[in-house]
């Protein structure tokens, strides 16, 4: 039996390295996702007396590890030489880039401009030791059964740890037990190409007059009613809130009672509504909506102003999963109408709210997913100032530059101060440490990390239990004593992490099912 046992796990990684959730995930992150993100990212603008200018990019291209001497030369530098001198092992970026004149009828073409270093993942594809033989590797300096996975910054070896966060895009129902009143919750985290938006639809019997239903999203202080943001998306008249929500008398009497109350806040003009037909109410209804949003969103500044800038959170800010299109609104509607009824059935008791600790409702962010987040911000940082060099530029009259307008420490030392640190981007801390190399076993099992972000100063006691869902995934006896105990986490030998795919793979998969003649139940 042993010998079968082993022989398994030796077939096991034959095929598969016990770093290869890393690598993976930072090879799909080098090969296709920095290129995303720099295709999603709104073109910069300049806009004044003296010119109109639109700055247009293209593709990136990433070099293998380099180091520049003091002499000027240039030479390949591999991570024992990194190690040993206290220097970064990184990758060079260069990215396509053109300034267009908007007044002109003549299309720039596009240069390559070096805007930083990106600190590169060891045994990674862009990496010198990948796919050296173990003779290759010892030649280099390197330890053939060293498994890479992990970074080298001003010298010193960092390892990214798996973080452990509730599943995105699903929404999970949660109640609040409390002494008195029923109070429920319907959270849903929001991921469009990195970006994440928290949205959370609470059910609490006011303690003053006052709506039952409140949601809450990025950009909008405080709480707002559901029905006023129901009607600025699109349903515009009661009949059709109440009955999109739910077909059950008592939940109806719920919404109904909402809207009543949230009329109020809209201040409509009864007299006015009287005269008009029904489009033009279902419109008057949509608009005192969208004010009642932009009066919270911009406050003080001009009607027109308020109005674009509450439709422009909606679409952006609102389950962007869906899409940031505003033809997408009435979806969103019909998502959080159904929300809502799940939400009802929790607090009538027809539906269970969700196990939190359940692995099902968990997903694991490896290191690619943990970059992107990293690189997404550090790129906006790098336009903004190119914007201001560009401008400034301008407004003193020289002739504009992107080369002299790309200041590539920018991008460097946001990406290189995080994982240097473990202060990352959302207020994390120790999502990067520095890796223990005590002895083997002890740099394996810290590559195979998960974290949980539950503070450890609370007791979390159902999630620092063992879960049965946890079974062949996580070690059930490897973690720490202490406050750690139950929320840093160690991945089973033989546990593989699956990669996510994009919405238009998942769509491929649904037709594929349908060709099948396979039954779709909604």
């Amino acid at each position: 039996m042993k010998n079968k046992t082993w022989g398994l796990v030796d077939s096991f990684f034959d095929k598969y390295d016990i770093v290869d959730h890393h690598i993976k995930s930072y090879n799909d992150f080098v090969e296709n996702r920095i290129q995303k993100i720099i295709d999603i990212t709104e073109p910069i603008t300049i806009e004044n007396e003296k010119g109109n200018y639109t700055l247009r990019t293209g593709k990136i291209k990433i070099e293998k590890p380099f180091t520049k001497e003091a002499d000027g030369s240039k030479s390949m530098i591999y991570p024992t030489e990194a190690r040993l001198r206290n220097l970064n092992y990184s990758a060079h970026m260069y990215l396509e880039m053109a300034l267009h004149d908007n007044n002109s009828d003549e299309e720039e073409e596009l240069e390559e401009v070096y805007i930083g270093e990106l600190p590169l993942m060891l045994k990674s594809s862009i990496c010198h030791l990948h796919g050296l033989t173990d003779k290759e590797l010892m030649e280099k300096g390197e330890d053939p059964k060293d498994p890479g996975g992990y970074f080298i910054v001003n010298g010193s070896e960092r390892a990214v740890v798996t973080m452990e966060e509730i599943a995105p895009n699903k929404i999970i129902l949660e109640r609040i037990d409390e002494p008195e009143d029923r109070h429920a919750k319907a959270i849903v985290t929001s991921i469009k190409s990195g970006f994440r938006a928290r949205i959370t639809l609470e059910y609490k019997k006011p303690r003053k007059s006052g709506v039952f239903l409140r949601i809450s999203f990025p950009y909008v202080p405080g709480e707002i009613p559901l029905v006023i943001l129901l009607r600025a998306l699109g349903l515009s008249t009661d009949q059709e809130i109440i009955t999109k929500i739910s077909d059950d008398f008592n939940f109806q009497m719920y919404i109904a009672d909402d809207i009543q109350v949230s009329e109020k806040d809209l201040k409509l003009d009864s007299e006015l509504m009287a005269e008009m037909t029904n489009e033009e109410r279902e419109e008057y209804l949509r608009m005192a909506a969208i004010k009642y949003i932009g009066n919270r969103v911009a406050k003080g500044m001009t009607e027109e102003y308020r109005i674009k800038r509450a439709e422009d959170v909606i679409d952006r800010y609102l389950l962007p999963h869906m899409g940031i299109e505003s033809d997408k609104r009435y979806d969103k509607a019909i998502y959080l109408a159904e929300m809502t009824e799940m939400l009802l059935q929790v607090i009538e008791g027809q539906r269970e709210p969700h196990d939190k600790d359940h692995y099902t409702n968990k997903r694991l962010r490896v290191s690619g997913d943990l970059m992107e987040d990293l690189f997404r911000v550090a790129f906006s940082s790098l336009t903004r100032d190119m914007s201001y060099q560009l401008e400034r530029s301008l407004s003193r009259g020289k002739e504009l530059s992107i080369k002299q307008a790309v200041r590539s420490d920018v991008l460097t030392e946001n990406i290189k101060h995080a994982i240097a640190t473990g202060n990352w981007v959302g207020g994390r801390a120790g999502v990067s440490q520095l890796l223990d190399r005590v002895s083997y076993m002890a740099t394996l099992s810290h590559l195979r990390r998960v974290v949980s972000p539950l503070t450890r100063s609370q007791p979390h006691f159902e999630a620092r239990d063992l879960h049965p869902t946890q079974f062949g995934k996580i070690c059930p006896n490897e973690t720490p004593e202490g406050p750690n105990c139950g929320l840093v986490k160690n991945l089973a030998l033989m546990c593989k992490i699956s990669e996510g795919f994009e919405e238009e793979e998942d769509q491929k998969l649904v037709n594929i099912i349908r060709d099948m003649d396979v039954e779709m139940i909604d």
